[in-house]
């Protein structure tokens, strides 16, 4: 029999505090809060080292229905998108405790006890998600029972050091070989360019890439401000002065537009979820997406060799970069997805094209 709920309670940097029962693990933490507006997807999110250092709000009111699939077989393994949980904390309406699917091989709450992740339902999170659209991200703490903590901002520290791999790895076979930088790169990226017969090396986000032989080079996605990899920065600076396809998605994107000489800015409260609408410029095509970050590329501040790929159909925020004549191409959003639509997977066909 399961032990009572422990109470918890969401402490806003601003006073606010949201009530609730504790799930998971028994330890309080603190991180940025934000709000994710997927339906579904809380294994592929959890697992997402884009989410580093935050406590995650889920819009949707009923989480943990279909549970959790076992772990093994990782990077092939879907929906993992990584070998742990990354949220620094987890906030729902409600979490279910008795799953019901035929591949969950445990519950949500037990899942985040064995990652040492703390969870606190009973919140009224759509009331939490319109004050976070009004104020914008905000520091937070997830406290369980008497345990108390201080307040962390994550975007001052280079999370992408804490979350990107040690050493370099290779997955599949095949005539072109790409690089992945891995800045906290989604297994999903991996999966998409071996199912295209793709060989793949990932290194780590400060990996002399520029010494490696290969067709063409991918900056992955990864959690936090931009800015804060320099060092990342700076080799893809070098990777501009050549010829080599570069292709930057989320994070990966923001880096690639700085080494170019653009700005970057923190967005309000971000975009995170599996339903943001976004145009291909110089068309009429939208596709839906799946995003999560919370920094944006100033396309106003992009040199003249550089234009405006895909902008976002809600905000009209930059979504996308590409170079004039070198094959070198951003998107802020996720085209592997996972969770989410498949709308913009061709863009890894592209990409593969131009590796030759």
């Amino acid at each position: 029999m399961r032990e009572p709920a422990m109470d918890g309670r969401l402490v806003l940097e601003d006073g606010s505090v949201f009530a609730g029962k504790a799930f998971g693990r028994s330890v309080s933490v603190a991180g940025e809060v934000v709000f994710n507006t997927g339906m579904v997807g809380y294994p592929e999110c959890l697992t997402d080292p884009s989410y580093s250092g935050q406590i995650l709000v889920l819009t949707y009111p009923l989480v943990g229905n279909y549970g959790v699939p076992p772990e093994s077989g990782l990077p092939f393994n879907a929906p993992f998108e990584s070998e742990r949980i990354h949220v620094s904390g987890l906030v729902v309406m409600e979490a279910c405790g008795e799953p019901s699917h035929w591949s969950s091989a445990t519950s949500l709450g037990d899942w985040l006890q064995t990652h040492k992740v703390p969870g606190l339902a009973g919140v009224d999170t759509r009331a939490l998600t319109q004050k976070l659209r009004t104020s914008g991200s905000i520091l937070g703490k997830l406290e369980v029972g008497q345990e108390r903590t201080d307040f962390r901002d994550p975007n001052l520290e280079n999370l992408v050091a804490d979350v990107s791999m040690s050493g370099p790895l290779d997955y599949g076979r095949g005539a072109r070989r790409v690089v992945v930088i891995d800045c906290g790169c989604k297994n999903n990226i991996i999966r998409s360019l071996v199912r295209r017969g793709v060989a793949v090396r990932a290194v780590p986000w400060n990996w002399p890439v520029e010494n490696e032989k290969c067709h063409g080079i991918i900056i992955s996605n990864g959690p936090g401000d931009p800015k804060m990899c320099t060092g990342t920065v700076e080799r893809a600076r070098r990777l501009l002065e050549g010829e080599t396809p570069v292709f930057g998605i989320c994070l990966g994107h923001q880096i690639l537009a700085l080494a170019a000489g653009a700005e970057t800015y923190k967005l309000r409260y971000g975009h995170r979820g599996q339903n943001q609408p976004c145009i291909m410029r110089g068309t009429n095509r939208c596709f839906i997406t799946s995003q999560n970050h919370g920094y944006a590329v100033d396309e106003s501040t992009l040199p003249s060799d550089w234009l405006p790929w895909f902008s976002n159909a809600n905000d009209g925020t930059n979504e996308g970069i590409r170079h004039r004549s070198k094959p070198f191409k951003g998107v802020q959003f996720h085209p592997e997805a996972s969770p989410g639509p498949v709308d913009t997977e061709f863009l890894f066909d592209e990409f593969v094209r131009a590796c030759r």
